[in-house]
């Protein structure tokens, strides 16, 4: 004790502060010495000055553009349709991108861990530059989709990792504020993309925007590289050879699951479902579950089963992939609506996300800000939200007709974004509450891919229900409508064809045949925006279930002992 005391006073000088206020002198030393505040106020990648500037402008590029091609081709697909004569493969234009980020996700989180965050970044730059190269120059609706799929493989590597890079460069206190931020630039790029494709392609054409997008992606390519610090191995100072890292890669585990992501989702975009492809799909996954749980073929595999069995982590993945379904099924078909139903121009059917985007970027940021301040549970909070969101969606449904007000209609709007991204970051500081610190990168990674897959499936099955309900009352309405005994002519099944990939079409139309488009547009949304008020409710159930306690951490030292007492 007299020795500490001296010890202490040695250590004075004349710009010792006499007394220790507020986390200054004592107080800090004593803070870092039991280690719990700083811990919580130090990220594990610091950064500061002039590079978390040059780091945060060029990872919102990134978001910003992979977000903005998720909506992009919403408000330009008659365009597109028109250009590619592509009339009757419309949803290939989203989903085909759609596919591709739900392929790949789920490798990207194991891949930050073997390589740095800069080299998977970096990666996704570039893969998204070409892909935006190739779907820009596309003369043939083939490599138009060869395009998009480049650029959804590259959106996945970002959305994989857009956890990940707060968790690494950001300290826990402001986890929540700063998730939020990343949400609010994805939206913005949601809404964006719909509004800046549909303004400038009138103009300049559709393949502009893309154009734009390309060369900006290859540019940040190096920036992203050489402004993000090393992280993990690279950390150390003999980091791992490349070689060997690539040996760390579970190819047997990405063939499987990707081949089966695919084959799945594409039986499930095709107008009519292949229950083949289906079957094919589920024998690969069994095959999958058998590759990960065998430590002979793979000693990292891309999701540990144990992490899957995790009741919370499982139940939150469902969940969120259902409510993120509902939420992109309205994102994919606001447009539309705006387009065919109430007669705006693209442009106009574009803004129309403004009010949904703006409260989703709004919720993400103030229960982040707001509520979201410590790393405990947030069950309750989940769950009141997830219920909010339901009913949204119903009043949604209600009011999507031509005549609704449209002050109200941006006001539901608003309300089913806030409660969306509200909900999205209590469940990702819900699901990390019950689950160790050090499958974190892991369990954000898993949580990311059953989002990325809600778009794929959102597109699929919401647009298959669309696509359906459409067809039949456009048959209906313009049978009704016919003189020749409900026998639509060749002509107007020639119209029919051109209506269900574009919607802008019905505003040319006149009389009986404007009607009974805008009756067949109006029915099929609401159908399927009812359809998602039914997965929303079942999803917060699933949620009810992820439950409260938080996993009991265990000493290593003390799991030594017994170990060896064990032995003894």
């Amino acid at each position: 004790m007299v020795n500490d005391e001296e010890s202490r006073h040695a250590l004075a000088s004349e710009e010792t502060p006499l007394l220790a206020e507020s986390g200054i002198g004592e107080t800090t030393t004593s803070a870092g010495q039991n280690g719990y505040e700083d811990e919580d106020d130090v990220a594990p990648t610091p950064l500061a000055g002039k590079r978390a500037v040059v780091v945060a402008f060029a990872v919102v590029c990134l978001l910003f553009i992979q977000a903005t091609n998720i909506t992009s081709v919403s408000t330009t697909q008659s365009d597109i349709a028109a250009d590619l004569d592509a009339f009757s493969n419309t949803p290939w234009l989203t989903s085909s991108y759609m596919i591709s980020v739900a392929s790949l996700t789920p490798v990207g989180g194991r891949l930050s861990q073997i390589f740095s965050l800069r080299a998977i970044l970096s990666l996704s730059s570039l893969l998204i530059s070409i892909g935006l190269l190739i779907t820009a120059t596309a003369q043939t609706f083939s490599v138009f989709i060869v395009g998009r799929v480049v650029t959804g493989l590259g959106c996945a590597l970002i959305y994989s990792t857009q956890t990940i890079i707060v968790l690494e460069l950001s300290s826990k206190k402001r986890r929540g504020l700063l998730i939020g931020c990343v949400y609010t630039t994805v939206t913005v790029g949601i809404a964006a993309g719909a509004i800046i494709a549909g303004a400038m392609a009138p103009r300049f054409g559709w393949r502009s925007l893309y154009y734009i997008q390309s060369p900006t992606c290859f540019v940040l390519t190096p920036i992203l590289y050489l402004a993000i610090p090393p992280t993990g191995q690279d950390k150390e100072s003999k980091p791992e050879p490349f070689k060997k890292r690539l040996a760390r890669i579970d190819y047997w585990g990405i063939l499987t699951m990707t081949a089966a992501n695919v084959l799945l989702l594409y039986s499930l975009s095709r107008p009519n479902i292949s229950y083949t492809y289906i079957a094919v799909s589920l024998v690969l996954f069994v095959i999958f579950l058998a590759v990960e749980s065998t430590p002979a073929i793979t000693t990292e595999p891309i999701v540990p089963i144990p992490i899957v069995r995790s009741r919370g982590v499982l139940l939150s993945g469902i969940s969120s992939t259902g409510i993120m379904m509902a939420r992109w099924a309205i994102l994919f078909y606001l447009p539309v609506y705006g387009i065919a139903v109430r007669g705006w121009s693209p442009a106009e059917g574009g803004v129309i996300m403004i009010p949904t985007n703006a409260g989703f970027a709004l919720g993400g940021l103030l229960v982040g800000w707001i509520h979201i301040r410590k790393a405990t549970s947030y069950y309750i909070s989940s769950l009141i939200i997830s219920v909010l969101f339901m009913l949204s969606c119903l009043l949604i449904a209600v009011l999507s007709t031509p005549n609704s007000s449209v002050i109200l209609y941006a006001i539901v709007l608003f309300t089913n974004g806030f409660t969306c991204g509200a909900f999205l970051n209590y469940t990702v500081s819900h699901v990390l509450h019950l689950t160790a610190p050090s499958t974190h990168y892991i369990v954000t990674g898993l949580i990311s891919t059953f989002r990325s897959t809600a778009g794929s499936f959102g597109s699929a099955i919401g647009g298959g229900i669309f696509s359906r309900v459409l067809k039949r009352r456009l048959e209906e309405g313009f049978a009704d409508g016919s003189y020749d005994d409900g026998v639509i002519p060749d002509d107007q099944q020639e119209l029919i064809r051109k209506l269900m990939g574009s919607p802008a079409l019905v505003r040319q139309l006149e009389g009986y045949e404007k009607q009974a488009a805008i009756s067949a547009y109006q029915d099929a949304l609401r159908t399927m925006f009812l359809a998602g008020v039914a997965l929303v409710l079942l999803m917060t159930l699933v949620q009810a279930g992820t439950g409260s306690t938080a996993p009991v951490e265990v000493d290593e030292d003390e799991v030594t002992v017994d170990a060896h007492e064990r032995e003894d």
